[in-house]
């Protein structure tokens, strides 16, 4: 497997999320825009939204700043895109309609499918391209110096929630005059190597697989070359070999749900097979009307208590206990039977991985962790016992 070079300057050191704005004349912002040198959500929650979430309201300590929450799915998908193609469909339509000169998006590299390469699309066709998520590390941000030599004006930028955070903060200076931010939800990436490990230690095909999710019947799910689908407990995962393979940045990370996007899609809130839709603001509500007619929907789920299967997890992963097989099975089934559905597992998701990342911090950057960890991360953490540190 071919090695790539990391970016030269990183300030934020190990905890570096390789966003891209490091690769750009806009390194220079890098101390304040960084989410993990200054994470400073709450503000900027304020600045794109109008208001910062409100930690007394359940569904804001969450979720965030919202104005709506959909489940839904193209009723026509596209075919080759990782669920049925409706970030893909938003992208082309805001183009085709003249809305924006630019779609920031991520293709792959043609010498490699999960190498992400990102690029400013100027046609429905590009953007096209670049569906299916790439589980890696992406700079995206790397292309903005192009954006004033191309000429661009009005942009849509596709991205996770670092990325985003970057982007807010030095999106006044770039020289735009219109900005539509399209979020997805994002835990737990890695860089390529570590990503190779993932798939060494986990699918029986490695070579073949296409893309990957976690999905909410509590398996993995890894698509494959010729369309089938392999599926992985949870509970069957070689915790103790995985558990340093996710990047630093992504164990620091308390921003899962893309909270400064104005409209974030993705599946953890939604029930299983269709996707979740956030709308943040009246930014994102006129994304969600492009694309509105082309979709069907379904109502909102919300069953099921998550607490014990966190707190059992905090455990399983903190000790690095692996399952047998067809134990780790009998427990998918099990928990996917009675456990969490729709925004009750959307909560299972944050408070697992918020748990962890909590722990992290604590233990391996202590410095850091204060002002690190916001406000409605350390609520979210202290309902649950948590190991010595």
């Amino acid at each position: 497997m071919k090695s790539y070079p990391k970016p030269k300057n990183r300030p934020a050191l190990e905890l570096c999320s390789e966003c891209g704005l490091c690769d750009t004349s806009y390194l220079r912002y890098a101390k304040w825009a960084c989410a993990f040198i200054t994470q400073h959500i709450e503000e900027l929650e304020k600045k794109v939204h109008g208001t910062s979430r409100i930690l007394d309201n359940p569904q804001q300590l969450y979720f965030g700043v919202h104005q709506a929450m959909h489940s839904a799915r193209r009723k026509d998908p596209i075919p080759g895109a990782q669920w049925t193609g409706i970030v893909s469909t938003i992208g082309m339509r805001a183009l085709e309609r003249g809305w924006v000169d630019a779609v920031l998006c991520v293709q792959a590299s043609p010498e490699d499918r999960f190498r992400p390469q990102p690029i400013l699309a100027r046609t429905p066709a590009e953007v096209l391209a670049a569906r299916v998520n790439k589980p890696t590390l992406s700079p995206n941000l790397s292309v903005l110096d192009e954006i004033p030599k191309q000429g661009i004006k009005r942009l849509l930028a596709i991205g996770v929630g670092c990325q985003i955070q970057a982007l807010r903060t030095v999106q006044d200076k770039i020289g735009l005059e219109e900005l539509y931010v399209l979020g997805t939800p994002c835990v737990d990436n890695v860089n390529r190597q570590g990503l190779q490990k993932f798939l060494d230690t986990t699918s029986h095909s490695p070579s073949t697989v296409v893309h990957y999710e976690f999905m909410q019947d509590f398996q993995v799910h890894f698509r494959h070359e010729d369309g089938h689908v392999e599926k992985v407990p949870f509970f069957g995962l070689n915790t103790k070999e995985l558990k340093d393979v996710f990047a630093p940045s992504c164990l620091s990370c308390f921003d899962y749900t893309n909270a400064l996007a104005d409209l974030v899609v993705g599946y953890m809130g939604a029930p299983f097979q269709w996707q979740w839709l956030l709308v943040r603001n009246e930014r994102g509500q006129q994304l969600m009307n492009l694309v509105k007619d082309e979709l069907e929907f379904t109502d909102m789920v919300d069953k099921g208590n998550r607490k014990a299967a966190v707190q059992q997890g905090i455990s399983i992963y903190d000790q690095g206990i692996t399952l047998p097989m067809w134990l780790a099975q009998i427990m998918g089934v099990a928990i996917n039977q009675i456990g969490p559905k729709g925004l009750e597992y959307g909560r299972f998701s944050i408070d697992s991985h918020f748990v962890r990342n909590y722990l992290y911090l604590k233990r391996n950057h202590p410095t850091k962790f204060a002002q690190q960890v916001p406000a409605f991360a350390k609520k979210i953490v202290e309902q649950y016992k948590l190991p010595d540190s």
